[in-house]
């Protein structure tokens, strides 16, 4: 599996527990996703129609060495907003073409896939796509859903 550093040390930290501590960890990620910027206000984000919950995310890859990324999600929705965070903290910084070759279904590494219904796991997996879409449509790519 191809992914950035940042995001390979979480898939580590998650393979390395057992089943009920990984939705321990999921929730203590669900508490470290940052607040947006004041600058930036959730109408002028994404919505993530495959989570769940809403969900909105933004990306900035003016600087395609380091990608910048901004998620909402409500508190009330823990394992949705473990999601944003695991991504937000695997994936913010990283370049467009990492980001760009992280597998679609990466979040299996997780080992989530019994403590979690497969729909909101697909929720996760929305967010990703959309942020490669993201990041496609502003290089200028005329067909982002091609970006693997």
């Amino acid at each position: 599996m191809t992914v950035p550093a940042a995001l390979a040390e979480i898939v580590d930290d998650f393979e390395a527990l057992g089943e009920s501590d990984r939705v321990t960890l999921l929730l203590e990620f669900s508490r470290e996703l940052p607040e947006l910027p004041d600058t930036l206000a959730t109408a002028a984000m994404e919505p993530v129609p495959e989570c769940q919950s809403p969900v909105f995310l933004s990306v900035d890859a003016a600087d395609p060495a380091s990608v910048q990324l901004y998620f909402s999600a409500p508190p009330e929705a823990p394992t949705t907003r473990g999601f944003a965070s695991i991504l937000h903290q695997g994936l913010n910084g990283a370049s467009a073409d990492e980001i760009l070759t992280v597998p679609a279904d990466f979040y299996h590494d997780l080992g989530l896939d019994k403590a979690v219904s497969p729909l909101r796991l697909r929720g996760m997996a929305g967010m990703l796509a959309r942020i490669k879409n993201q990041i496609a449509a502003q290089a200028g790519d005329p067909n982002p859903a091609s970006t693997p």
